[in-house]
């Protein structure tokens, strides 16, 4: 007869390697966005930065032809008026982030203020509040920062303030959902019972909580103020000449499109690069400091 005997198998689970090999491909997706986003955005915005302090030539200096190609003279070439292309370029980059940077300053500021306010409002307050921010919402943010920037003037600070009131609606609302969300926690309750005071509950936990979220937003709000820009000095509603926001360079040069299509592509290029790389950089932010997101790729 023959003898059963236990066969014997690998004693090591197969669950957790298989949880410590999703962990591991997951924190390295993470990584890979945001450095990505982080190498994007970090060259443009050190491009920004030397254009503060250096130019390789004036941005109204017409003295290098019209419409000449790349050389030792002009990297870049010229364009239709003779003047340098990467100067103009550079220009533009630095414009580029004086509006995404004002516009979020504004819209922070302000949107978290509103937001505040509407949380803490209670019955028809609150109801009026929160219809009020969808209207704004839903109203064209291009259309209302047209709008600002024909009733003042088209100058740079203009096309600021308005893209950054378009965009504090959205951020107000983003900002109520959340407090309200940290104020129905039990430990706010207890925090009210033992004579916090409201100031203290704002400083102490409504922030803190709500900061990784809201500054994942405002990343992405300053792409799309990026492009709001753009479109606004497409529009000519943006920096005067001799500012060279890139929008302005698009609208330049697409009647030469065919004989230099450097003059369109740099900037094109720049801009696009520019706000996937705050993009990327977003979403990375938000794998990494948003707990909820971790726990539900977890």
């Amino acid at each position: 007869m023959t003898s059963l005997e236990p066969v014997a198998t690998s004693a090591t689970p197969a669950g957790p390697r298989r949880v410590e090999a999703d962990t591991k491909r997951r924190t390295a997706r993470r990584s890979y966005t945001l450095i990505t986003g982080c190498a994007l955005a970090g060259s443009i915005a050190l491009l920004a930065l030397v254009a503060l302090f250096w130019l390789p030539y004036a941005t109204d200096d017409t003295s290098g032809g019209r419409l000449t190609g790349p050389d030792g003279d002009h990297l870049l070439g010229t364009d239709k008026l003779g003047r340098d292309l990467l100067t103009q370029v550079m220009n533009g980059a630095t414009i580029a982030f004086q509006a995404g940077l004002g516009s979020v300053l504004i819209a922070g500021t302000l949107g978290l203020v509103l937001g505040l306010l509407a949380a803490f409002a209670q019955g028809w307050l609150d109801d009026t509040l929160s219809v009020l921010l969808d209207i704004l919402i839903a109203f064209p943010t291009l259309l209302l920062a047209m709008l600002v920037v024909a009733a003042r003037s088209g100058t740079l600070g203009s096309a600021v303030l308005a893209i950054g009131l378009a965009q504090s609606a959205v951020v107000a609302r983003l900002v109520r959902i959340l407090v309200k969300r940290v104020l129905a926690q039990e430990y706010i309750t207890a925090a009210r019972t033992s004579g916090t005071s409201w100031g203290r509950i704002v400083a102490g936990h409504v922030l803190p909580n709500i900061w990784p979220t809201l500054a994942v937003n405002l990343a992405l709000q300053f792409g799309l103020a990026v492009l709001a820009e753009a479109g606004l000095s497409y529009l000519g509603l943006g920096a005067p000449p001799p500012n060279a926001s890139w929008g302005r360079l698009l609208l330049e040069a697409q009647a030469t499109f065919t004989t230099a299509p450097i003059g369109a592509l740099a900037p094109g290029i720049l801009l696009v690069a520019l706000v996937i790389g705050v993009n990327l950089t977003a979403d990375g932010l938000r794998d990494t400091l948003d707990p909820t997101t971790r726990e539900r790729s977890a």
